[in-house]
């Protein structure tokens, strides 16, 4: 793998390398099997490997580096690998805030062998950034938003504790970070993660499900910490609020940002909410087709971990 540094400090600059997985080989064959892993419904892996590789394809075509972390396991570990059918949702495996890659750690008994797999190539490809440190406090990267290089958003979701945040809040402060803002969300299959409430979709706009504003967050500084309204602290930080009353939660929340003027969005995102809004109207829009891989439970942000923005 070509040596860099990783760099985030943001969610909507320009994406230059991400890490990605595909499927696994297994179908999803029943409805009942899908209830009892978690997925809306069935999935047939040759039509999920097609969504996965559209969504690489797209990458690539814009530009952005691609690393496939399943292709570089041992033959070991590949085997158990592709029998781990959430493997494709990378993003709460770890994520890069600053110059630094912080490891999470899975609330999921299910997901659990996915982060050994991936925190040791981590640790091999980045020695010198990625934070070696016991965690036993379940910490998914999904429940994290890089508002700016001032602010950090991180949900308490179902498998994000506060005992994690405190343990990395001051690694978070070191790379620059002046405030993190904890929000304590619903806990349920459509609000799993932060990535599924609200996410960054310009350099001054949070889309948010409507919902989210009636809920305080408590703003950590170096020195204190302090309660506050979310409208009121993503105001503070230069961002307005656009607040969606009825929305596909998947599709019209989950997106990427390629960089300041492109969007990565789902087929079968409501396309009207990225059209009306006024400082979204010249958004280049790039659709892929993941309906199969949808079906697992995350979308297109579940499934990309940005290793370097610029």
């Amino acid at each position: 793998m070509d040596s860099f540094q990783v760099n985030c400090w943001s969610e909507h600059e320009e994406l230059k390398v991400v890490m990605l997985c595909a499927p696994s080989k297994l179908d999803v064959a029943d409805l009942t099997t899908a209830e009892n892993v978690g997925w809306s419904a069935t999935v047939n892996h040759v039509k999920a490997m097609e969504n996965f590789m559209e969504v690489k394809t797209t990458l690539e075509n814009a530009g952005v580096k691609v690393i496939e972390y399943s292709k570089e396991l041992s033959n070991e570990q590949q085997l158990l690998s592709e029998q781990l059918i959430n493997r494709y949702f990378v993003r709460d495996l770890a994520c890069v805030i600053g110059n630094q890659l912080l490891p999470g750690h899975t609330g999921s008994p299910l997901r659990r062998p996915e982060y050994p797999h991936a925190h040791s190539l981590l640790t091999k490809w980045f020695p010198q950034q990625f934070m070696i440190k016991s965690q036993p406090h379940p910490f998914e990267c999904g429940d994290v938003l890089i508002l700016n290089k001032d602010a950090v958003l991180i949900n308490l979701g179902m498998r994000t504790t506060l005992e994690a945040i405190e343990s990395i809040k001051n690694s978070i402060f070191h790379e620059g970070f002046s405030e993190i803002a904890v929000i304590d969300l619903p806990k349920g299959n459509d609000t799993l993660h932060l990535d599924m409430n609200c996410n960054v979709a310009n350099f001054n706009l949070v889309i948010a499900k409507s919902f989210v504003r009636y809920f305080p967050v408590q703003v950590f500084s170096e020195q204190s910490n302090r309660f506050e309204m979310t409208e009121q602290f993503l105001n503070r930080h230069g961002f307005d609020v656009y607040w969606l009353e009825k929305y596909k939660t998947i599709p019209d929340i989950n997106f990427v940002n390629l960089d300041p003027e492109t969007l990565l969005i789902s087929k079968q995102a409501t396309k009207q909410h990225f059209t009306k809004h006024p400082l979204l109207l010249k958004k280049n829009l790039i659709e892929v087709e993941i309906t199969e891989l949808e079906k697992g439970g995350g979308g297109l942000r579940c499934m990309t971990l940005p290793l370097v923005r610029k």
